[in-house]
C-alpha cells in the first residue's frame, strides 16, 4: 500500500511570529510540509511561482497588494492551486469576496488548531469549508440594502473600496494592483453608484459601518 502523499504548503502573513505558530503547529503533522513563506501579497505571487506550493494559507491583510488581489493573481496564474484563507476578519462579507476570488476555505483566527488543521485537508480535498463561527454569521446575515449592494462588488471594486476607505490616493491604489489610475476611477464612480452613495465621506462611513475597514486602521 503506498504512503500518502505530502502536501506542500506555502504560508502567507505579514507577521513573523504568526508565521513561526503556523510552521510549528503543521510540522506536528506527518503529511504537511511547509515550503515556502510570506509576508505580503507581491511577494507571494513570486514566492508561488518559484515553488508551486499544492495549497496556499493566507491571511487577507497584508501590506500594499492586498490578500484579496493576492488570491485572484495566484488563480490566473494556476487555476488548481487550493487557497485557504486564515484571518481575522470575521465580516461574512470577507468571506464571501475571498470565496467569490478563489479561496476554498475561509477560517479565522478565534478558530482552534483542529478547525485549521480540518480546513487543511479539507481544501486539499477540493472541498468548500468556512469556520463555525463564519458559517453562522453567513446564516445570520441580515439581507439589508447595504449588505446586499456590498455582496454587489466585484473582487477588484471590493478592494478598491477598502483601500479608498483607508485614504490612499488613487495613484497608490494602481500601482498597487497594476492597473490604471483611468481604472481606478470608473471603479470608484462604479462603487459609489453601486452604494448608493454621493461622496467619498458617506463611502469611508459605510466601510467603517459595515466593518470592511477598522476605524483604528484609519491613518
Amino acid at each position: 500500500m503506498m504512503a500518502e502523499q505530502n502536501i506542500t504548503i506555502m504560508l502567507v502573513d505579514d507577521h513573523a511570529m504568526i508565521r513561526e505558530g503556523y510552521r510549528s503547529l503543521l510540522k506536528k503533522q506527518s503529511r504537511l510540509e511547509v515550503i515556502a513563506e510570506a509576508a505580503d501579497g507581491a511577494q507571494a505571487y513570486l514566492q508561488f511561482k518559484q515553488y508551486q506550493p499544492d495549497l496556499v494559507i493566507m491571511d487577507l491583510s497584508l501590506p500594499g497588494q492586498g490578500g484579496l488581489e493576492t488570491i485572484t493573481r495566484i488563480k490566473q496564474h494556476n487555476p488548481k492551486v487550493r487557497i485557504l484563507v486564515f484571518t481575522m476578519h470575521q465580516n461574512p462579507i470577507f468571506a464571501l469576496q475571498a470565496l467569490r476570488a478563489g479561496a476554498l476555505g475561509y477560517v479565522t483566527k478565534s478558530s482552534t488548531a483542529d478547525v485549521l488543521l480540518k480546513a487543511i485537508f479539507e481544501v486539499y480535498a477540493n472541498h468548500r469549508i468556512l469556520s463555525p463561527d463564519i458559517a453562522q454569521a453567513l446564516a445570520l446575515e441580515k439581507s439589508g440594502h447595504e449588505c446586499i449592494a456590498l455582496e454587489s462588488l466585484t473582487t477588484r471594486e471590493f478592494e478598491i473600496l477598502r483601500m479608498l476607505a483607508e485614504s490612499h490616493s488613487k495613484e497608490e491604489i494602481a500601482l498597487t494592483l497594476n492597473i490604471s489610475p483611468k481604472t481606478v476611477s470608473n471603479c470608484h464612480y462604479l462603487i459609489k453608484g453601486k452604494l448608493n452613495v454621493s461622496s467619498d465621506i458617506e463611502l469611508i462611513h459605510l466601510a467603517i459601518r459595515m466593518h470592511v475597514i477598522n476605524l483604528f486602521d484609519l491613518p
